[in-house]
């Protein structure tokens, strides 16, 4: 018994030393990888933000002030009828564009045709008695001489001449005014333009100055008006002392001009209620695109600005501090300028101060990058 508890005792410590050995094993090898797989992985790399940039560029860029405005025509009037009668006729149709002279109503003319007929009768019969009262009067001058006839006589007959020529002159008066009412039947249009609405349907009775038939409205050439402040009046008056000044007109949603003109007036007292000034610009508008009563926006250019620092508006940021720009500064890091801005020109933004000629501004990844921070700047694309 004793033999068989000091055997169990033996093979119970051979185990233990067994499970120890192992233990001890594992131990090393795991010690060992974890020193090899350190050796193996380095550390990573810091990133770098890869960064769009664009040079700033000096140029000549006009220099234009933005104004709304609105269309107006340079000449609209109502047609109403100079004679009385019966419209007849409506020529052209409700915003039919007609030119000078173009024939728009025609009243009944039978009235005026019956007077004109009248006083052509009326001068034929004050002719023949003026010839009469004229040969009358030769014989009694040839009498007169003579003696044959008395003076009372004679004068009478110098004053039924004399009555005979007026009554001819009065008749041929009303001859031409019979002409005109009868030319005033038929409604012209005094200048080329463009009808508006029917206001009077055929059959009317129209009077005198009374009935409203139509408006015309002259479409071509137009005035665009605009209310310039007082503070640019002064670069206004400035412009036109060096010559023509350009206009150009913006409709809604536009970004390019789609006419063109000049400035043709400037009235001569500033409102004192708004400060400003009433202008006016003549348009060309041969293709009907303004319209009267029409908004618009109104750019005059002033002058051309030479060695302007122009940088693309995509890279400008806004703080508290006001505007500015990301620059690449020493050792590709992010260094950012407080700038002051200029006038526009297209997708360019003049920069007054905070940047110079050369420097490379950040177009984008703006809200990926700070000041200090390491970039990559990418190649720039060539100008378009």
């Amino acid at each position: 018994m004793r033999k068989w508890k000091i055997a169990l005792g033996a093979a119970v410590a051979l185990g233990a030393i067994s499970v120890a050995s192992v233990h001890l094993l594992d131990m090393g090898n795991l010690r060992l990888s974890a020193g090899t797989a350190g050796a193996a992985t380095p550390a990573p790399a810091a990133f770098v933000m890869p960064v769009p940039v664009a040079n700033v560029v000096k140029k000549t860029i006009p220099i234009y002030l933005d104004y709304a405005a609105r269309i107006e025509p340079i000449r609209s009037i109502t047609l109403q009828a100079r004679v009385p009668g019966y419209l007849q006729e409506q020529t052209a149709q409700d915003g039919a564009d007609v030119r000078q002279g173009d024939v728009l109503y025609r009243i009944s003319p039978d009235d005026f045709q019956a007077a004109l007929d009248q006083a052509k009768a009326q001068v034929q019969r004050d002719t023949a008695t003026l010839d009469y009262a004229r040969s009358n009067l030769g014989r009694g001058t040839e009498l007169a001489k003579s003696g044959y006839l008395d003076k009372d006589s004679f004068d009478q007959r110098t004053s039924t001449l004399r009555e005979a020529q007026a009554s001819l002159a009065l008749n041929q008066a009303a001859v031409r005014t019979a002409e005109l009412n009868l030319s005033y039947a038929e409604i012209h249009a005094p200048f080329p333009g463009r009808l508006g609405r029917n206001q009077a349907s055929v059959g009317t009775l129209v009077s005198v100055a009374g009935t409203v038939l139509n408006t015309l409205v002259q479409l071509d050439p137009i005035y665009v008006t605009f209310n310039p402040s007082e503070t640019d009046l002064a670069e206004i008056e400035q412009a036109r002392a060096a010559g023509p000044v350009d206009v150009e007109v913006l409709l809604p949603g536009q970004t390019e001009a789609s006419q063109k003109g000049e400035l043709t007036f400037i009235d001569n007292t500033v409102d004192h209620s708004t400060g400003t000034i009433t202008a006016r610009a003549t348009i060309g508008n041969a293709k009907f695109t303004l319209m009267p009563g029409q908004y618009v926006r109104v750019r005059l250019h002033i002058r051309q600005q030479p060695d302007a620092l122009m940088v693309p508006q995509t890279a400008l940021g806004s703080s508290q501090l006001g505007k500015y720009l990301y620059v690449v500064g020493k050792g590709n890091t992010v260094d950012q300028r407080l700038v002051s801005l200029g006038p526009t020109s297209g997708d360019l933004v003049a920069i007054l101060s905070g940047v110079s000629e050369g420097d490379q501004v950040i177009t984008g990844n703006l809200q990926k990058i700070g000041p200090g921070m390491p970039i990559s700047p990418l190649p720039q694309k060539p100008a378009t």
